[in-house]
Order: structure tokens, then sequence, then C-alpha cells
């Protein structure tokens, strides 16, 4: 996943975002945020510290979040940078539109399909 900059990292959505920040053994791994857009609820800015990457701490994450936006009962979705599709592809999102670039990085919108049972997938 590509960095980005200071002043792209923050927007006029931090005051009106639900933040999380994912804390293993007390120490920070991982944060993102959720807003209410017009299209629904958008959920944006995962990161995940290399160090706790592909042990399960990004679907962690994802789930956290997810459980608290569905009973919202409204569209999630989220744009997602291309290395990253498979954790929101395991968390029962799916690929919707074209390839697009955000920050010069590539993003397909990504659609929460509702489909999978949260509690019944594995954390890989």
């Amino acid at each position: 996943m590509s960095k980005k900059s200071h002043e792209e990292e923050y927007d006029d959505y931090e005051d009106e975002s639900m933040h999380y920040m994912l804390l293993v053994e007390k120490q920070p791994a991982g944060t993102a945020r959720w807003r209410f857009t017009k299209n629904g609820i958008k959920l944006e800015r995962f990161a995940v510290l290399p160090k706790f990457r592909n042990e399960g701490a990004g679907t962690s994450l994802v789930k956290a979040v997810l459980e608290d936006v569905i009973p919202h009962q409204k569209k999630i979705y989220l744009h997602a940078q291309v290395a990253a599709m498979n954790l929101y592809k395991r968390t029962g999102f799916v690929e919707e539109g074209e390839l697009f670039y955000e920050a010069n990085i590539p993003h397909y919108k990504m659609v929460y399909n509702g489909d999978l049972s949260l509690k019944n997938q594995n954390n890989s």
C-alpha cells in the first residue's frame, strides 16, 4: 500500500467521521474511519502497520467498523486500493465499476454485499 502526504490524509471530513484505532497488545496497529455521505456510509482511511499485516489485524478492523455501521441500514461502500482488495473481499465487499486513481494510487469502488455473516468468517 502506498503512503500519502500529510495534506492528503487530513481533509474536511475529519470532524464528522467516526475514527477507529486498532490496538494489538496495547500497541497501535491500525486505523480507519467512516462517515455518512449522500450515497450511504463510506468507509475510509484503513491503514495497518506493516508488522501487523497478514495476521488478521486488517480483517478485525474491517469487521469492527462493519459491526457499527450495518445497523444504520444504509449502503456501505469504500474506495479500495488495488493492493488491499482481497482484504475487503474477505469481509463481504464486491468491486463495482472501473479502475480509478486517487492520489495517484489505483482503486476500485467496493460495496458491501451483506451476504456474508461476520461471525462465520475466518480471520485470515
